[in-house]
């Protein structure tokens, strides 16, 4: 069981998830669940701020790729066929002789999948110095103003807004503002 090694598996880009299904209902139909333990589309939890709200979604880090976990014995030219025959999948890295990641690029790939659960906020979109953002909440609702400093780890700007012609520091944080397009 600790001898399985990740295997790239390219696929259409797009259509990762629904493949991933497919080949979930293949290990089961032939119940190879013993042999090929994980299929995983690596994503990463981002956000983006729309309208004032943030919307977080999941962001595929290698768009076209599937990791499929295997016992290397296991993975002969019937469960290669089997996977690569399915509606949309191209082929494992190295054709009908699966060639297996590296470990440490394996891992690369899942940690930031294990990362971004723990992290959970990662900007699409970040917050620029010197951007032009409108004020979306708070007591300077609908006011425009220049952002001067941007504080990732703890969300926040600095944004100078101006009042009666003179430009005031207001400390925001990120859900307050929305990028002026």
């Amino acid at each position: 069981m600790a001898d399985n090694k990740w295997y790239s598996l390219r696929v259409i880009s797009g259509k990762e998830k629904k493949i991933k299904e497919r080949i979930e209902k293949e290990i089961e139909r032939n119940d190879w669940g013993s042999y090929v333990t994980k299929v995983v589309v690596p994503t990463e939890k981002v956000y983006k701020i729309r309208s004032g709200k943030k919307v977080i979604s999941d962001r595929n880090i290698l768009p076209g790729y599937i990791l499929v976990e295997a016992d290397p014995y296991a993975l002969n030219a019937e469960v290669v066929d089997a996977i690569t025959s399915l509606p949309n999948v191209i082929h494992f890295l190295g054709k009908n002789e699966p060639v297996a990641m590296r470990e440490s690029e394996a891992n690369r790939l899942l940690g930031k999948v294990d990362e971004s659960l723990e992290a959970g906020d990662t900007m699409i979109e970040p917050f620029i110095e010197g951007e032009t953002v409108k004020i979306v909440d708070g007591p300077f609702n609908e006011f425009v103003g220049d952002i001067q400093e941007v504080n990732e780890e703890k969300k926040k700007l600095k944004v100078i807004v101006k009042i009666f012609g003179r430009g005031t520091e207001v400390e925001l944080n990120f859900m307050q503002v929305e990028k002026q397009s």
